[in-house]
Order: C-alpha cells, then sequence, then structure tokens
C-alpha cells in the first residue's frame, strides 16, 4: 500500500505529461487560456474561504480546492504528498470531488444545451472547465456528442481540460505555499517558510518534461512527417497513447486503491460533514463563473 502511494502515484502523474502537447493549449487563443485561469482561481479562493469560515482541516480545504480548481483526483494525489496529507484527508477530498464530479457529468450536458445550444465551441469550454476530472468532462463531452449529435464538443472539452490539468504545474507549488504560510501564522511559528523549490515537487517537474517531449515529438511529425525523424505517426500516437494511459489507468487507479485499503471509515468521524458542504459550494460556484464567463466571452474563442 505504501509503494501504490507513494511510486506508482508519482510515476502515473508524471506519464499523464503525454497526453498533453503545449501546442493544444495555444489552440485556445488569446481568451480562453484567461477564460480557464480564472475558473481556476475562483475555483482555489470559494474552497479556501469556505475552509478557514467554516473551521475545518487546512489540509484538506487545500485538496478539495486543487480537486475543483485543476483536475479532480488527479490534483488531489499530486498535492497531498506535498503537503503531508493524512489517509483519511485524501480519501474524503476524492470522494467528494468524485461525487460532484459526477453530478456535473451527469446534469451539464443537458445545461450546456440549455444555454450553448447553437454553439459547440460555448459548450464545449463550458463541460472542460465546469468538471473537475478529466474522465468526468470525457463523460459528459461524450453524452452531448451522442444526444445532440455534435462531435465537435469532445474535441473542444478535452483540449479545455488537458489545458486546465497544465495548470498544475504551476498550482501545486502556489497552493503549498499558502498552506505553509497559513500553517505557520495559525501555529504562531517562527520556523521559515519552505524554499519555493522545495515546493515544487519532482514528479511535477516530470510530468512538464512529458509534455514538452510530447510537444517536441507531435511538432517534429509536423514539420518532418515523422516524430524526432525517426518514428512514424501512427507509431508515435500509439507509443504516447498506450503509455499515457497506462499511468491513467493501472498507476493512478493502483494509488487510489492503496489510499482506500489503508483507510479506515473510523478516521471519518472527525471530520464530519461540513467538507461535503465546502466541495457542494466550489462545484456551483466554479460552474456559475464558467457559465458566466462563456457567456460573455465565449463568442471571442476560435478553436
Amino acid at each position: 500500500m505504501s509503494f501504490a502511494v507513494k511510486y506508482a502515484l508519482r510515476a502515473g502523474i508524471i506519464l499523464l505529461g503525454l497526453r498533453l502537447s503545449l501546442v493544444e493549449a495555444l489552440k485556445l487563443g488569446a481568451w480562453g487560456l484567461p477564460l480557464i485561469l480564472v475558473c481556476i482561481v475562483s475555483g482555489l479562493t470559494v474552497t479556501l474561504y469556505f475552509t478557514k469560515k467554516f473551521n475545518q482541516s487546512q489540509r484538506l480545504g487545500t485538496l478539495i480546492a486543487c480537486g475543483t480548481g485543476i483536475c479532480g483526483v488527479t490534483a488531489i494525489m499530486a498535492t497531498s504528498p506535498v503537503i503531508k496529507a493524512k489517509d483519511n484527508e485524501i480519501s474524503y477530498a476524492v470522494a467528494n470531488i468524485t461525487i460532484f464530479g459526477l453530478i456535473g457529468m451527469l446534469f451539464y450536458p443537458y445545461l450546456a444545451q440549455l444555454f450553448f445550444a447553437d454553439d459547440p465551441i460555448k459548450a464545449g469550454l463550458f463541460l472542460g472547465t465546469a468538471i473537475h476530472d478529466t474522465a468526468q468532462v470525457a463523460g459528459a463531452s461524450l453524452i452531448y456528442s451522442q444526444i445532440y449529435g455534435i462531435e465537435q464538443v469532445v474535441d473542444v472539452a478535452t483540449v479545455t481540460k488537458l489545458t486546465r490539468n497544465l495548470f498544475i504545474i504551476a498550482v501545486i507549488p502556489f497552493v503549498s505555499y499558502l498552506f505553509f504560510k497559513q500553517e505557520n501564522l495559525h501555529k504562531e511559528s517562527t520556523a521559515q517558510l519552505p524554499k519555493w523549490y522545495q515546493l515544487v515537487p519532482m514528479f511535477v517537474i516530470g510530468f512538464l518534461l512529458f509534455s514538452l517531449l510530447r510537444t517536441v515529438g507531435d511538432l517534429t511529425v509536423t514539420n518532418t512527417g515523422q516524430a524526432f525523424q525517426l518514428i512514424n505517426p501512427e507509431t508515435w500516437q500509439e507509443i504516447y497513447t498506450q503509455i499515457s494511459s497506462f499511468g491513467s489507468t493501472y498507476l493512478l487507479g493502483i494509488a487510489m486503491a492503496g489510499v482506500g485499503l489503508s483507510t479506515d471509515f473510523k478516521m471519518f468521524k472527525g471530520l464530519g460533514i461540513k467538507p461535503f458542504y465546502i466541495g457542494l459550494i466550489a462545484a456551483i460556484s466554479v460552474g456559475i463563473v464558467s457559465l458566466l464567463l462563456i457567456s460573455l466571452f465565449g463568442h471571442l474563442i476560435v478553436i
């Protein structure tokens, strides 16, 4: 279980980097990236504010904030070792994000159709920014595509979500810094805050390096017809798809199973229902912000 939580987790997150080419992030243009960033910031701000308001665990609030703002369970699992979260806090945050993400996956496709029926780009942007986990975004976009017969929504939602995932590189160190700073203030400690580079976990750097590897491979396919001038496009696609799928399906699956097996349900007694309220408020807030921003500025975004 210790191996699963520590090593399988980190390896899985690193391999996820192959799912995102940095070029794909640029497809969203000058307006898409700020929209994603505002949705992330709103999720983080609302969650951390109500964590303090409800007098809840700062670690648990930080996990829920990252899960809501960035990429669901993956962000929770990536943040937990940095802030030394407890097993029951990780499990609670995962359950929180999973429940509200599933509700969004089933409900938001119809909401997207209600507000953005004439524009698949807006609908895809909404699904990609308002739903927590990558798998849930994919599920919601497929539901939309099958019900309303608009396949472009799947592409837009996927690019939006993977671009949002990329912010894990910056958000985890930032949120970790806020956590340690708050802990020191709360304890009135004179201890030095960790250096900025100590807040950047090596597996996040690995995630970025694998994203760069995917980007270079895609660019060389475009320019020369072969990835790295050695691998044909079909083989290159098969390589990064299989490796990233192994990381997301098996390694992260093993990591989450390890968290579950190492968690005693008795631990939940001390956490109560308030953290679920925090997750609910955060999920609704992100959805509202996403709807408003896309309604106002969505017409400026072309993919």
